[in-house]
């Protein structure tokens, strides 16, 4: 497990599952989604939309029950956009003793102003 705080952390419920009994792949896809965006908030308190998702592989199903953390960290800053890595990582069991990693991605996020025209990060 990551010693570092989650951006977000979320139990699976069964609304999320499909037919074979484990989380649909995009809720996972937009809880990275929900995970960047919070991170990049935390690097410029500005809007951000997301522009690029790189290379996600599902390593490990997710379960209804799982406790499952997305781990974010930025990689590269630039003028108008943030890559950001997501790690996520799934807890599992009646003791929650079971933890495996799930997936991982590149997320680009671009700062964006009212009008969804990309701005600098910084000013």
């Amino acid at each position: 497990m990551s010693s570092t705080d989650p951006a977000i952390k979320m139990v699976m419920m069964p609304k999320d599952t499909n037919a074979l009994g484990s989380i649909f792949g995009g809720h996972i896809l937009s809880l990275i989604d929900l995970a960047a965006g919070q991170h990049a908030r935390t690097v410029a308190t500005k809007k951000f939309v997301t522009k690029v998702f790189r290379e996600v592989e599902f390593i490990s199903p997710v379960f209804v029950g799982d406790v499952v953390s997305f781990y974010a960290k930025t990689l590269k800053i630039g003028t108008t956009s943030l890559t950001i890595k997501v790690d996520v990582e799934a807890v599992r069991g009646v003791d929650a003793l079971e933890s495996c990693k799930v997936t991982s991605a590149e997320v680009v996020m671009v700062c964006v102003n009212d009008k969804n025209i990309p701005v600098p990060i910084k000013k």
